[in-house]
């Protein structure tokens, strides 16, 4: 571990990623505590528990996007790769779910900055935690749909959330124009798809264009909707399974989107959180040899399930003028979209589990 003679010096060695086991990032922590150069800056959102001396460090082995290190059991740093342009959202989402109370989380501590870049994220470590897409398509390969409840009533919990004002968000919820981008957004994504979908994959997708299309009909002509900071990219891998239950993370907004308005209906979280059960189906038949047939009963009861927790759950929270359920199945099909978009600029062999929901959409 590196010893800190001088607090700025751990500063001046972040030219590069810290990586695990150099003692760069717990060397970091410790000077969070201590004056903070220019041109950095460290806000705070929790109080940081203390590191116990010595810590180990050690990475996710999991695929991401950016770089995380585990601390001592107890933190989690998430280095962003390449730093991001600010505004960032996770910070004012941080801020704001720890005013209002959202604990369904791993708890934030801090955002490192440094000039006009968001740095780094520090989180808690939460025991035990599996990924969403490694536990829902062992629940799908079993057929199990318990869980789905779960996730919609915290998907509710979220947004409500969301939609309570906070030094963060003061006017958190708003009306929702007359007109809007949304239908222009959809056909540009079906368009997207379209061009970059090959194969007989394409074929198929072009030859059923027309309804999907047809689905975004309701978004040029829709009843008026509140309007609210959602999470954004809102899958099950966004949710981790650990010790304690169930924690969303991740709100660093949709990467397949650029120049999107920050708010936006709660229907388009329940939207992809629903889908990511159907994908994490696909999974199971891909990986775990699960039956098509029964993993297609199965996707359907648990989206079901999720989106009738949901309900009931915003009902009960005073929040049911937050869903509009009639956009749902339009941002269900832009959705689908985006993943064979993200399936061909990123991670081409992703793009069996868009299709395969597709699919069953409309054998």
């Amino acid at each position: 571990m590196i010893q800190l003679l001088n607090p700025h010096s751990i500063w001046e060695r972040l030219a590069t990623v810290p990586q695990a086991g150099d003692g760069r990032t717990t060397a970091l922590l410790t000077a969070l505590t201590s004056e903070i150069p220019d041109p950095y800056t460290v806000r705070l959102f929790h109080p940081l528990p203390e590191v116990p001396a010595g810590a180990a460090e050690r990475g996710f082995d999991v695929d991401q996007t950016n770089y995380s290190v585990v601390i001592g059991e107890t933190l989690v740093v998430k280095w962003l790769t390449p730093p991001v342009p600010l505004p960032h959202p996770a910070p004012e989402m941080f801020a704001h779910l720890t005013s209002v109370g959202f604990t369904a989380t791993a708890t934030p501590y801090a955002a490192i900055t440094r000039g006009g870049e968001l740095l780094a994220l520090v989180t808690r470590y939460l025991p035990g935690a599996r990924d969403g897409w490694e536990w829902c398509a062992e629940e799908a390969a079993a057929g199990r749909t318990a869980f789905a409840g779960e996730l919609g009533a915290l998907a509710a919990d979220l947004h409500a959330a969301l939609a309570t004002p906070s030094a963060a968000f003061p006017d958190p919820v708003r009306p929702s124009p007359a007109r809007t981008s949304w239908p222009t957004r959809a056909e540009a994504a079906l368009r997207e798809a379209l061009e970059l979908t090959d194969g007989e994959d394409g074929e198929w997708l072009a030859a059923r264009a027309h309804l999907l299309a047809e689905r975004f009909r309701v978004l040029a002509d829709h009843d008026a909707t509140p309007l609210i900071r959602i999470h954004g990219d809102l899958h099950v891998g966004q949710i981790l399974r650990w010790r304690d239950g169930y924690a969303v993370i991740d709100f660093d907004g949709n990467p397949t989107v650029s120049d999107t308005d920050l708010f936006q209906p709660a229907a388009r979280d329940l939207a992809q959180l629903s889908t990511s059960l159907e994908h994490a189906g696909q999974v199971a038949i891909k990986r775990r040899g699960a039956d098509p047939a029964e993993v297609g009963q199965w996707a359907v009861r648990a989206t079901s399930s999720l989106e009738d927790a949901y309900i009931r759950r915003l009902h009960e929270l005073g929040h049911a003028r937050l869903l509009h359920d009639g956009l749902l199945r339009a941002f269900a099909a832009e959705q689908e979209c985006r993943e064979l978009i993200y399936a061909a600029r990123h991670l081409p062999r992703w793009r069996y589990a868009p299709m395969g929901v597709l699919r069953s959409w409309y054998r």
